[in-house]
């Protein structure tokens, strides 16, 4: 599964560059927040549906660099997901980090005409979920509060911290759009996978296994 996202993925951004399309897709498939409340705000022309541009904005990448980073992160982290969790596993973190993402940014900035491209939400949420299978770190029990929930926690918190970091050292306008990087779309991905993570342990092994070390 990971391997034919990633294939689709780059295909569609192989298409885009050759033919010169990529602002225009950007613009008609890119994840659009202020069209959330004005589904209108393009009527008359040819857009993806507002519904389906977490999805359809996954398949849009700036350069390179863009495609290549998110499809490294993508392959690596998700061919290992698939090795604990059924491969199904890994779409239903890619679809639910997409809109998680999306969901994120639009509530950070709802009003912002900026399309948000890429990835890379998606992925957060299949990063959250290898960061909660493979890491090493031991975490012990505190009061009423679970290793798991605890690990869950330093998780987020290390991982907003991480991206909001990112954001200052770039930013040019207010939380919603720091810099040229969708952070909100980063955080939402990633917090969505590590809520996923438990229950699709659950679904491949019932109560689920110690997470991998």
């Amino acid at each position: 599964m990971t391997n034919a996202i990633a294939a689709i993925t780059f295909a569609a951004f192989l298409l885009l560059s050759f033919t010169g399309q990529v602002d225009n897709a950007a613009i008609l498939g890119g994840f659009i927040p202020a069209r959330v409340e004005d589904p209108g705000l393009f009527a008359g022309v040819l857009a993806v549906p507002v519904w389906l541009t977490p999805l359809s904005c996954t398949l849009i990448h700036a350069g390179w660099l863009h495609i290549g980073f998110n499809l490294l992160m993508l392959v690596f982290c998700g061919r290992q997901i698939e090795q604990v969790l059924q491969k199904g596993a890994v779409l239903v973190l890619y679809i639910a980090g997409a809109y998680g993402a999306a969901l994120l940014q639009w509530a950070i900035e709802p009003a912002s005409p900026n399309p948000m491209v890429g990835a890379s939400g998606a992925i957060s949420a299949i990063l959250a979920t290898y960061a909660l299978l493979y890491g090493q770190r031991a975490v012990k029990r505190i009061g009423p509060f679970s290793a798991n929930f605890l690990r869950v926690i330093w998780l987020a918190a290390g991982w907003i911290i991480l991206q909001l970091m990112i954001g200052l050292a770039s930013a040019r306008g207010g939380l919603g759009d720091l810099g040229q990087i969708a952070i909100a779309a980063h955080i939402g991905g990633f917090l969505i996978g590590l809520v996923l993570t438990r229950p699709l342990l659950r679904w491949r092994f019932g109560k689920g296994p110690k997470p991998v070390s």
